[in-house]
Parts: C-alpha cells; sequence; structure tokens
C-alpha cells in the first residue's frame, strides 16, 4: 500500500472511532447522568451542550467518518481486494446513514428544544417532547457510527 492511502485508511479509522466513541460517552455517560436531572435542570443544559458540540474536534470527526472513507476508495492501491473495498463501501453507508439520522432527527429535535418556551413551567413539556425521542435516535446512530468504526477497523487490517 502507497503512503497516500495508508495515512487515509488511518484517518478514516481515527474519525470513524472518534466518532463513535463520543457517541458512545453520550450514550453511556451523559445521557444518563442527565436523565438524573431535575426538568428545570435538563433543558437548560441540554441546549448548552447542543451549542457547544458542533465545533471543532466533533466536526472533524463527523465530516471526516465519510470523507476519509470516500477518499480511500478513490485512492488507487495495489493488492487491494474486492473484500477490503467493499468494508469500506459498508462503512461509509453506515456512516452516511448515522449522518441521516442526526440531521434529519436529532438535529431538528434540538433546535426544536433550542426554540422551546424557557420558563420552568414549560419545562416538563418540553423535556418529554425532546428526550425520548432523541435518545432513541441517538441510540441507532451510535449503533451505525459503532459499526462503521469496526468496519474500518477490519478493512485496515484485511
Amino acid at each position: 500500500m502507497n503512503g497516500m492511502a495508508t495515512l487515509l485508511l488511518a484517518l478514516a479509522v481515527v474519525s470513524t472511532g472518534l466518532y463513535a466513541g463520543f457517541f458512545v460517552i453520550f450514550q453511556t455517560g451523559i445521557m444518563p447522568a442527565l436523565a438524573t436531572l431535575t426538568d428545570e435542570q435538563f433543558v437548560p443544559a441540554m441546549r448548552r451542550i447542543n451549542e457547544k458540540v458542533p465545533r471543532g474536534a466533533f466536526m472533524l470527526s463527523f465530516l471526516g467518518s465519510l470523507g476519509f472513507p470516500l477518499a480511500v476508495l478513490f485512492v488507487p492501491v495495489d493488492g487491494r481486494t474486492a473484500t477490503d473495498r467493499w468494508l469500506v463501501v459498508a462503512a461509509l453507508v453506515c456512516a452516511f446513514v448515522g449522518h441521516v439520522i442526526t440531521s434529519a432527527g436529532n438535529v431538528p429535535l434540538n433546535n426544536a428544544l433550542a426554540a422551546a418556551e424557557n420558563s420552568p413551567r414549560a419545562a416538563r413539556d418540553v423535556r418529554a417532547a425532546f428526550e425520548g425521542k432523541w435518545n432513541a435516535l441517538h441510540l441507532v446512530r451510535t449503533l451505525f457510527a459503532l459499526a462503521a468504526f469496526v468496519l474500518m477497523v477490519c478493512a485496515a487490517t484485511a
């Protein structure tokens, strides 16, 4: 494998791993911790998280989990097998599905949360309209992100 192909494959593995890891931490630590908050605490906490997350390192892993696997497919490599190629394609599909879930599901819920009435009286209804749906979507996108990572690792070690 040439240097550029090796670098792109490594970046694909790292970006999909960071992206999946971020979601796993949210799934196993952050959301369970937020679940213990009162409605009046949960709503502003989740709003602040949604304001801070889409920046820097997160955006690099978000975009990299699609961009680097795609780049891997377009860099010619001597000896690349059909299996290697299909593992990368499968990882790319998983990452894409996860991004669609994020864009079509979680982001609109985040936007609705941000736009909702900001009062202690409304917090219960705002949370009820947000938390269950967001968590269900998040679990599914986490599984797709993990699958993309595992597939990229398999492609890198095949």
